[in-house]
């Protein structure tokens, strides 16, 4: 299953950048994000950061442990988490059009094995909650951006 949404960001590239890869700051840039704890730092670059998340999911918090695998600066990044069967591709991409910057953020969920296909089947009811909750953070970004740009 892949969920996408995106917002239109009045603010650079670099800006949005910058917004994006402050991992370490997520949790008080997105406001569904509880806690981040950075477990690994590359020597250079963000490909292999890692990180846990925590969020609030139907009352509880859920911790996945996250990676970068794929990133071009001031273009996109990809990650990775692997929990319950499933794993979890996200990309977030910055794009330039007619002066305005859009923020995109998909995610895949992918289940391994039949089990985690069995309980993957009930997703597509979550899928607009999922989808609303991905453009809350994607807002939670541009609000950064713009309050920043207008300083």
């Amino acid at each position: 299953m892949i969920v996408e949404a995106q917002v239109t960001i009045n603010g650079s590239k670099a800006a949005v950048w910058a917004a994006i890869t402050d991992i370490a700051n997520a949790a008080e840039i997105i406001g569904g994000i509880e806690k981040i704890e950075v477990a690994e730092r590359p020597t250079s670059g963000l490909v292999g950061l890692k990180w846990k998340d925590t969020r609030m999911l139907f009352g509880k918090p859920a911790t996945v442990e996250k990676w970068i695998t794929e990133a071009k600066e001031n273009e996109f990044y990809k990650t990775r988490a692997e929990d319950s069967g499933f794993v979890f591709l996200t990309t977030m991409r910055i794009s330039e059009s007619a002066g305005s910057v859009t923020l995109t953020s998909a995610h895949e969920t992918r289940p391994q094995g039949f089990v985690a296909q069995l309980k993957s089947l009930p997703m597509v009811f979550f899928k607009g909650m999922i989808k609303k909750a991905i453009l809350q953070d994607l807002n939670d970004i541009k609000s950064l951006v713009e309050q920043r740009a207008n300083l």
